[in-house]
């Protein structure tokens, strides 16, 4: 089956919201397999890109309107947080309103909030902007994955997989460049518009080659109890590790945010055991083959946004970049991936999961690794070589992952499966960005508390302070004012130097996670369709 229309036993002629499946074939032949994916790409990938873009221009959005920490971090977490949650959205937005009528809408809202953030002027009109554009990203990644399972035959679905994860991991790769480039070259407020072009793009595709609504019997009741469960879970949790390194983990804020999450989730997971139509299907779950690849796309969305947030601040603070080099650092990455999704897409078609998944995320651990051993010494080429390593480690695990976890599902759970298994990635992402930000903090703290044992004692130290305020008296200081500035100086680099360990130890923590990862990689042993003929 490699030309013909594939068997679709679920699927039937629609009768609202815009033409079926079948009508689309007739009227575009076998090329609107890839019409349709490129719609959906284009789509995507507009959301996708503001999730990450946003990163190197933190501080300048920050100093505008007057945010502190707290309002900072949730412009990545908020946008993680509403993406998570609006992916098990997905089932039922396309069931009840069909794959046109979501996937315009989604890119509708995303547009009108990239135009509000670029023009807010407050912290919370910013804050509610990045919910809306994570909430339309999180209803576009799993209607994608469902296009591409429902118009390709089995043994096809991997390459078109690779086009579509080429964009997923593409847009978060080249988006701190893209960012920083802008916010140099004109202000923050231009990140938040480079995306619309595309999307408006990907709208008048979607006129074209989105098909309709399934005929069904009956139409999925919105699980409103669940979605309520879900939105306080995520948010007080997010809320909590956030807060954690403000107020204490002790504080009774932190802790009744922490115990309303966990109370929260324990609700979402056991209504979804017996709601009739849960937003997440327990039963996806109970096949093995799509809970282990659901654990290892958990660990990969923390390893591929954590490590993406901690770079940009990795190289501007160690390194001392610009926002233009510490974006321009992960191009040569962003640009060899394109290649590696060409190569992992038919990878996935022709050699069982595990086999990709494995050696992918043993590559990026490889990176990790490297990155772990980052100085101030560390010249560019060097960073954006390790850098590179690792995203074509991720290249090569994102394809396959994802067929393995929908290959393992019957026609039946396709819906659920793709949104699962984006929630589970994203969900990643989002735990991965707030422990490593606290990591990384816990981790800094405990590292200056070290050094500064060694700042009043030591020969060396005592050595280094007195040639320091010999430099400072030639310069004209009067003797007291220099042996304070000399002090302070001597601060200032051990603060430095523990930052720079801090990174180091947030990056070997992704390594050993990528690690870890491997043991339900090695599960995903689906044999590729047409395996036994092959033989």
């Amino acid at each position: 089956m490699s030309d013909a229309a594939p068997r679709r036993p679920d699927s039937v002629p629609p009768r609202a919201g815009g033409p079926s499946v079948e009508a689309l074939f007739e009227r575009y032949g076998q090329s609107f397999r890839w019409l349709v994916t490129l719609t959906a790409l284009t789509g995507t990938v507009s959301c996708i890109l503001s999730s990450t873009i946003v990163n190197v221009a933190l501080p300048d959005i920050m100093g505008a309107l007057g945010m502190g920490q707290e309002e900072g971090q949730l412009l990545s977490t908020g946008f993680l947080a509403a993406n998570t949650g609006a992916m098990l959205l997905n089932a039922w937005a396309v069931d009840r309103f069909g794959y046109r009528v979501t996937y315009l809408g989604s890119l509708m809202v995303f547009i009108v909030a990239s135009i509000l953030a670029g023009m807010a002027g407050s912290a919370g009109l910013m804050v509610a902007c990045r919910v809306a554009q994570g909430a339309a990203a999180g209803l576009l990644q799993p209607l994608s994955m469902q296009l591409i399972f429902l118009v390709f035959p089995p043994e096809r679905r991997g390459t078109a997989m690779g086009m579509f994860s080429f964009g997923v991991v593409m847009a978060p790769a080249v988006g701190p460049a893209l960012g920083g480039v802008l916010v140099d070259a004109f202000s923050w407020h231009a990140v938040f518009y480079l995306c619309l072009p595309t999307a408006f793009l990907g709208m008048g595709m979607g006129l074209f080659f989105m098909p309709g609504r399934r005929e069904q019997v009956s139409r999925i009741a919105f699980d409103w109890l669940g979605c309520v469960l879900l939105a306080l879970a995520l948010g007080t949790l997010l809320m909590g590790l956030t807060d954690g390194q403000h107020h204490g983990w002790g504080s009774n804020r932190v802790v009744a945010e922490l115990v309303v999450a966990l109370c929260a989730a324990l609700g979402f997971v056991g209504w979804q055991m017996k709601a009739r139509a849960p937003l997440m299907d327990p039963r996806v779950f109970a096949v093995r083959g799509f809970a282990m690849a659901a654990l290892v796309a958990f660990i990969y969305g923390a390893a591929i946004f954590g490590s993406t947030y901690l770079l940009p601040l990795l190289v501007q603070t160690v390194q001392g970049y610009t926002p233009t080099r510490s974006g321009l650092v992960l191009m040569p990455a962003g640009i060899v991936v394109a290649f590696v999704f060409l190569i992992a897409g038919r990878l996935a078609d022709a050699i069982p999961p595990w086999i990709p998944v494995t050696a992918g995320l043993l590559i990026f651990a490889l990176s990790c690794w490297l990155i772990g051993g980052v100085g101030t010494d560390t010249p560019f080429w060097g960073l954006a070589w390790w850098i590179l390593i690792g995203r074509i480690g991720l290249g090569f695990t994102m394809p396959s992952m994802n067929v393995g976890a929908m290959r393992a599902l019957p026609p039946r759970l396709f819906g659920q499966g793709a949104g699962s298994i984006n929630f589970m990635r994203m969900l990643g992402g989002a735990f991965g960005t707030n422990l490593l930000a606290v990591y990384l903090e816990r981790r800094t703290q405990l590292h200056a508390e070290s050094l500064n044992r060694f700042i009043d004692g030591g020969m060396a130290t005592l050595e280094a302070r007195r040639l320091i305020e010999q430099l400072y008296n030639i310069g004209g200081i009067p003797d007291l004012i220099a042996r304070d500035a000399a002090h302070d100086f001597l601060l200032r680099m051990v603060a430095a130097q523990a930052g720079m360990l801090g990174f180091r130890d947030a990056f070997m923590a992704v390594a050993i996670a990528c690690l870890v990862a491997l043991l339900p990689g090695l599960t995903l042993r689906q044999k590729p369709p047409g395996a036994a003929t092959r033989r």
